[in-house]
């Protein structure tokens, strides 16, 4: 009956003022502990966002996947990508580590990310890929750990920086995040709302420090990378 269900819910709520304000407390409380995550975030990153034009030099970029549409990057990982071409032409990095998940073989992010970079004029042997960045937290760490990855300038979008700049920071590395603009269509608003649920996982990870899905032995890519020899422009 229509009339029953507003009589249901408002058997939820105390009737007594003592457990109202107990249950308004723990409403608070609640709230409280939900986003104190998002806040743990921006304490720890938001002095270390930055532009292309703005951030320190770094030896490394660290661009993250962000999915492939029909094989080539999305256009969210497009503009990471053109923003880390930048930081190159530029002279702020020597290196771009591309990480993203290639977990089956028809699906292919790191080599998809290298391709687009190379069509913007980054050497093939100044670019290094992971092909095991499952997510946020396994990037950072098997940046760390596998690449021995101490500094780094991160590139996402403005909505994801912050977390990436947290883990990272948690896995071991100095890092700083630009955060690249993005059309605020449904997908920023999507990704944005994500943010605040990932937040809770950011924290726990960057607490407890758990090992990627894959770890694996140490890869010397990026050393090699930085002491290539760069073939002159024709």
């Amino acid at each position: 009956m229509p009339g029953k269900r507003p009589q249901r819910l408002g058997r939820l709520w105390p009737r007594t003022r003592r457990g109202q304000r107990r249950a308004l407390q723990g409403v608070m409380i609640a709230c409280v502990l939900g986003l104190a995550p998002v806040t743990w975030m921006y304490s720890v990153a938001d002095a270390r966002v930055r532009t292309t034009a703005d951030t320190p030099a770094q030896q490394v970029a660290v661009v993250f996947g962000a999915g492939l549409w029909d094989g080539k990057p999305s256009p969210y990982l497009a503009n990471r990508l053109r923003a880390a071409a930048e930081l190159y032409r530029d002279g702020k990095v020597k290196v771009v580590l591309v990480t993203g998940d290639n977990s089956r073989k028809e699906y292919d992010e790191p080599d998809a990310m290298r391709t687009f970079l190379v069509a913007l004029g980054v050497p093939d042997e100044r670019i290094v890929s992971d092909f095991a960045g499952f997510d946020t937290w396994d990037s950072c760490v098997r940046a760390k750990k596998i690449f021995g990855v101490d500094r780094a300038v991160l590139v996402s979008q403005g909505f994801h920086i912050r977390r990436a700049i947290a883990l990272c920071r948690a896995a071991g590395i100095d890092a700083y995040g630009v955060g690249v603009d993005a059309k605020h269509d449904v997908t920023w608003y999507y990704g944005g709302t994500r943010e605040v649920f990932a937040a809770g996982k950011a924290a726990l990870d960057a607490m407890f420090k758990p090992d990627p899905h894959f770890l694996g032995p140490e890869e010397p890519g990026i050393e090699e990378a930085l002491t290539a020899r760069t073939p002159p422009e024709r």
